[in-house]
């Protein structure tokens, strides 16, 4: 099921790398079911808060009409920031899955969801598909400093 869920993680993420943007996919599940989808858009909205968890969480709570999301699971290609995982744990979801882990300083997302934090906790599981969700990542960085590049030698 795990699997599942994150290769549509990865195709959202793709449609944010067709967009230039950094290719980041997340659905939210309840029930065996997406009750919603993101994809980063923070370059195309000018919005610091436009992540992918950010979306598809806000989609999933307009779907329930509810801001609490008990029961249900998150599934990111990249390891949550801290802001997505204030955002997961305000909306009571109980478990995150991600692909891979963030290289870039160190992550919270354990200590966060572990902190009991607004009286919840939630459960982590990184690594699901990690390859290839570090294979999108990578490879949009790898082109993008290659265009980089390309235009300074112009």
């Amino acid at each position: 099921m795990e699997e599942k869920f994150m290769r549509e993680a990865l195709r959202l993420a793709q449609k944010a790398k067709k967009k230039g943007e950094v290719p980041i996919g997340a659905v939210v599940v309840s029930g065996g079911k997406i009750i919603g989808k993101g994809y980063n858009l923070r370059t195309k909205k000018q919005m610091a808060t436009a992540h992918a968890e950010m979306r598809a969480i806000d989609m999933a709570c307009r779907r329930e009409h509810s801001w609490r999301l008990p029961g249900a699971e998150i599934y990111v290609t990249l390891e949550p920031c801290p802001m997505c995982m204030g955002a997961i744990l305000n909306a009571r979801i109980d478990r995150v899955y991600f692909g891979a882990y963030e290289q870039k300083g160190r992550s919270l997302t354990k200590e966060l969801a572990s902190a009991n934090l607004l009286n919840h906790k939630t459960e982590v599981t990184g690594g699901v598909l990690q390859e290839e969700c570090a294979e999108v990542l990578s490879s949009f960085f790898s082109e993008m400093r290659a265009r980089e590049k390309g235009k300074k030698g112009k």
